[in-house]
């Protein structure tokens, strides 16, 4: 079934009203319900999960050091949307199969507040998991105005609960971005980029078992999800129309496991303003971003003197990535299209500015503490793929302890075949470089020998990151200082399939 591409517009999901403000805090409550909602006009109904019945969930939107409170709100049913396999960690019989738990992907907060992924509630909170805290939770937003998201991070079904719709927008604000004069109100637009497959009938699909089955498993986890369509806020191959004039689009890559190349069909230059943790110094022109999952960049598109025009936003990343399979340029190759249609309602006086925010370098004299991890490929019991990080389950003693305040360098050492988005709750850090080294010498000997020279991170990447594709063959260092937190943290990998089994680690920021 070929569904057309399109026939849809945009949505753009509403921003969400707090329950209570003054000058000295906000108070949000956000439910998560299963309802349908229609993906494509020529499919029927899918059924979804979403926050505040919408898929995706409404934006939230925070200022910069504005003291938030929210209570997320467990009211889905007890039977989950998607087969489960019982083999994962976290996800065993003994639990019950609707759990979730919600993570502001990039925040600064309390680790109580983080989303523990075994800090997991039920419908009115009858059941938790062994590190749940509190009802409601707080978030200090000490960041910059940054993009950030929201999602479910449940400890071995984080993969299900997502694709079924758990994520939505979070964003920061501050006056420093406010007096860019950026494009704004209606010509600011996020965009969550997503892959999904579809049955017949119009539900989502989600495989039962790998290509290759495994006999004795009813249910057996997948290493990889890559879907057959691209949806783009909820919507199958939408449609925009705009005016001819600049826009402000923040890129998401939500997919479970996706990557996204993205392009314009005009051969335009996009102007790149932010990465995952807000503004970067300049713009820089570019014609194509990569995005791995969970990954976000905010871009300028001018679509001044282009009336009447109608531009292709194209995806040409192989999937699996690196190593996979191109798109096809037909499908999964286009991701939505701009159509120049709208009049101009009035002059464009927004800009795309020559300096934005100084983004200081963080000086490697400063750091007290240099790890080396390993991102690994294993077999488990069954002969599937059992992916760790530093060879080590999520159970095993906790390895990774950095002092408040303190300055580390992580050698992130790929011996995989795979690109992994490796993400780091709490902090925000800046990528070093990468480089190629001997796998082989490596796995026999445990010695680094590089075999070419440090390459420094993309134009791209060049500001605050939160996540960082560490490819294949290569070290990729980060640099990062902890804090202003101490407490329980998470460091893993975003390809979903991959963090379910089993490719995340706890780390706690100690005084």
């Amino acid at each position: 079934m070929i569904l057309s591409k399109f026939v849809d517009e945009l949505p753009i999901p509403p921003i969400l009203k707090p329950r209570w403000k003054d000058q000295f805090y906000t108070y949000y409550e956000v439910n998560m319900t299963e309802f349908s909602q229609s993906l494509h006009s020529q499919l029927n109904n899918s059924t979804v999960w979403g926050y505040e019945n919408g898929y995706p969930g409404p934006t939230i939107e925070v200022e910069s050091g504005e003291k938030v409170f929210i209570k997320w709100i467990n009211n889905l049913p007890d039977k989950h949307l998607f087969p489960i396999d019982y083999t994962v960690h976290g996800a065993h019989w003994d639990v019950p199969d609707v759990r979730t738990v919600v993570h502001v992907h990039g925040a600064c907060v309390e680790w109580e507040s983080d989303g523990y992924p075994e800090a997991w509630f039920t419908k009115g909170f009858k059941q938790v998991g062994p590190y749940f805290r509190k009802q409601i939770y707080r978030y200090d937003n000490c960041n910059h105005a940054c993009t950030l998201w929201y999602h479910d991070h449940t400890i071995g079904i984080t993969r299900l609960n997502i694709y079924a719709g758990l994520a939505g927008f979070y964003l920061i604000r501050e006056n420093r971005e406010r007096s860019l004069n950026l494009p704004s109100g209606k010509y600011e637009i996020p965009l969550m980029i997503q892959d999904k497959t579809f049955n017949e009938d119009g539900s989502l699909y989600y495989p039962k078992q790998p290509e290759k089955p495994i006999p004795e498993l009813e249910t057996s986890i997948i290493p990889e999800f890559i879907g057959d369509t691209i949806l783009v806020n909820g919507k199958v191959w939408p449609y925009l129309e705009v005016e001819p004039r600049k826009y402000r689009f923040r890129l998401l890559n939500a997919s479970n496991t996706r990557f996204y190349r993205i392009k314009l069909d005009s051969g335009q230059f996009m102007y790149q303003i932010a990465t995952d943790g807000g503004l970067l110094e300049y713009p820089i022109g570019i014609r194509e971003i990569m995005l791995a999952p969970a990954e976000r960049a905010d871009v300028i598109i001018d679509f001044t003197n282009l009336e009447g025009k109608n531009i292709i936003m194209t995806n040409d990343a192989p999937a699996p990535f690196p190593g996979g399979d191109k798109p096809d340029p037909l499908t999964v190759g286009q991701v939505m299209q701009f159509r120049v249609t709208l009049p101009l309602s009035s002059v464009d006086t927004s800009t795309i500015p020559a300096y934005m925010v100084p983004v200081p370098k963080i000086k490697e004299q400063s750091v007290t503490r240099i790890r080396y991890l390993t991102l690994n490929d294993n077999m488990d019991q069954y002969g599937r793929e059992w992916m760790l990080l530093d060879n080590k389950p999520w159970d095993a003693p906790i390895s990774e302890n950095p002092k408040l305040g303190t300055t580390e360098i992580w050698y992130l050492i790929n011996v995989t075949d795979d690109s992994h988005p490796i993400h780091l709750h709490l902090i925000d850090f800046q990528i070093l470089d990468r480089r190629n080294f001997d796998v082989d010498k490596f796995n026999k000997e445990k010695v680094i020998e590089y075999t070419g020279p440090a390459m420094p991170p993309e134009p791209q990447e060049r500001g605050w990151k939160d996540t960082v594709r560490a490819n294949p063959k290569q070290v990729t260092r980060i640099i990062m200082e902890f804090g202003p937190f101490t407490g329980l943290y998470i460091w893993h990998c975003h390809i979903l399939e991959h963090e379910d089994y089993e490719m995340m680690r706890p780390y706690i920021v100690i005084r």
